[in-house]
């Protein structure tokens, strides 16, 4: 396909993690699944192009959720009186564990997928289960929402409890290179992850294998790091040669590079010695604030890692975030750098709606390339939003209004949505 189209309305987009563009009755051209840029008036060379007018609706870039479990949204809501670990092992690998039935896979993956389609995002970065089987059926199906995706078939080899381990080191590593050639060249959107969980579930072998099929292949990979007190020091004992967490990634080579890079969530406890690590291999950083809160984690410096240059987007991560909805998981990042700041460190201000727009969108969807901005050359991906049941006597920039947008989420409502251009 190759749409070609104008989109008329009240436009938001960032060009940096500092600046937001905005323009009152603006056109966003998409000329073949491309932006060609907003502009105040149609340049002649797009004149013969659809025009859809919507009014006074916002019109933003599509939203990229770097971290999501796809098994784990049956039971979102649930276990949150627990801290991590606890609540690893008494809702998560249990459920799970039943995506090996494939009739609870085909209905469980149905419902997370298409209340994805019908989310705030258009790109995700996704886990699945140990299962070949079921991550396969949760390709296909995010498949035929058309959105775009890395998804995982997740690795773990130890620490999993009862129903949820695999059988060794070598079993995991044959049933991921089993599920890898299943999947080469069956999609057009959906693309595999390496996934190991994290390193507490999957041993040492397991990990180099996992790094030296890594370079072999030239694959990403998605993992956790960093996450909750505990597990910090379980890692510490596993792993006694490494000096942090995420160098403990480093010597199993699972770091990756900037071609390929790798995303690890959370980072909630990461000093300058990690973040040097993170940034040195271009690993994005994953901000799961609505999950670090409901969970017990902690609080996040996504302040102290944006300004020290590291590449962060935003995750949802369901089930430990309780939604899907990327909105709701950007208040919530403003809130907890709130939190930081009057709690752990005062010299480090919060979050600005500029900072947390730009996570959300042009932050996270850097992660597939030139993705969440209408600048010029970037592949076109779209929200259009109606917010007009948030009624005021103020007259509001459009750039006020994605703000208010971002606080009352819940009186807004999606008009359409495109990815590369196409309608979803």
């Amino acid at each position: 396909m190759n749409p070609q189209f104008i989109l008329k309305g009240s436009v938001v987009y960032s060009t940096d993690k500092d600046h937001i563009k905005s323009i009152e009755q603006g056109y966003v051209v998409c000329d073949k699944g491309i932006c060609r840029g907003v502009f105040q008036q149609i340049p002649e060379q797009y004149r013969d192009f659809p025009l859809l007018d919507f009014g006074n609706q916002l019109i933003l870039p599509g939203m990229t959720d770097l971290h999501v479990h796809a098994p784990q949204y049956t039971y979102r809501g649930l276990g949150m009186d627990l801290e991590l670990l606890q609540w690893l092992s008494t809702y998560t690998f249990p459920e799970e564990a039943r995506y090996q039935d494939m009739s609870y896979a085909k209905e469980a993956y149905s419902y997370f997928t298409q209340d994805l389609k019908r989310s705030y995002t258009t790109r995700a970065v996704i886990f699945g289960t140990i299962h070949n089987e079921a991550t396969i059926e949760l390709m296909d199906q995010l498949e035929a929402t058309g959105l775009v995706t890395y998804v995982g078939r997740v690795n773990m080899d130890r620490n999993g409890g009862e129903n949820y381990e695999e059988a060794s080191w070598e079993a995991s590593l044959q049933d991921t290179k089993e599920w890898l050639q299943a999947v080469k060249n069956r999609y057009q959107n959906t693309k595999p992850i390496l996934t190991p969980r994290f390193i507490p579930t999957c041993s040492d072998s397991l990990m180099k294998g996992l790094g030296e099929l890594m370079q072999e292949k030239g694959l990403r990979l998605q993992s956790h790091l960093s996450e909750n007190l505990d597990e910090i020091a379980w890692v510490r004992e596993l792993v006694p040669a490494s000096d942090c967490y995420a160098n403990a990634y480093e010597i199993f080579g699972t770091l990756g590079n900037k071609e390929f890079p790798v995303v690890m969530a959370h980072c909630v406890y990461s000093d300058e010695r990690e973040m040097e690590i993170l940034k040195r291999y271009g690993v994005f950083v994953a901000h799961c604030p609505s999950s670090n809160v409901n969970v017990c984690s902690g609080l996040a410096p996504v302040k102290k890692q944006l300004e020290y240059g590291l590449r962060v987007g935003i995750g949802t991560d369901v089930a430990g975030g309780s939604s899907i909805n990327m909105l709701a998981a950007m208040l919530t990042a403003i809130q907890v750098s709130k939190m930081y700041n009057r709690v752990i460190d005062r010299e480090c201000p919060p979050l600005t709606f500029e900072e947390v727009f730009y996570l959300a969108t042009l932050g996270g969807g850097a992660y597939f390339g030139k993705v969440g901005s209408f600048q010029e050359g970037y592949e076109f991906d779209a929200l259009v939003i109606d917010d007009s049941k948030i009624k005021s006597t103020r007259s509001l920039t459009p750039r006020e209004r994605a703000e208010r947008m971002v606080y009352m989420n819940e009186e807004c409502m999606i008009t359409k949505k495109y990815v590369r251009g196409v309608e979803i």
